[in-house]
């Protein structure tokens, strides 16, 4: 079944790349190089902060999970938990708006 989505993915992906190899213009020109450097920032933007803020949900949630779990098996243990868990969330969200910085800063090269 793996081996299945493998390659009707692989064939989709062939199938969509070649198909923007043959939509260029004839004779291309210079300055078309302005917009393309626009547009590869403006994706590169999105790429940011859409991984940013995956990577910060999923590492907030296990570092949550982890101190919830680790409460609930040692209960006198809370407050030594609770200060580095907030602690770690905090850097995690520090990165998460560090990559929304770079995105904004992206952005402002496409206009």
């Amino acid at each position: 079944m793996f081996k299945t989505k493998l390659a009707l993915a692989s064939a989709a992906l062939t199938t969509l790349a070649s198909q923007a190899a043959f939509a260029a213009e004839k004779g291309g020109s210079s300055a078309s190089n302005a917009f393309d450097v626009q547009s590869m920032a403006a994706i590169g933007a999105g790429i940011a902060i859409g991984l940013a803020v995956l990577g910060g949900a999923t590492g907030q949630g296990r570092a949550a999970a982890a101190a919830l779990e680790g409460i609930s098996r040692n209960p006198g243990a809370a407050p030594r938990i609770t200060t580095p868990m907030i602690l770690g969330l905090a850097l995690i969200e520090s990165l998460v708006l560090f990559a929304f910085v770079i995105a904004f800063l992206l952005q402002g090269k496409i206009g």
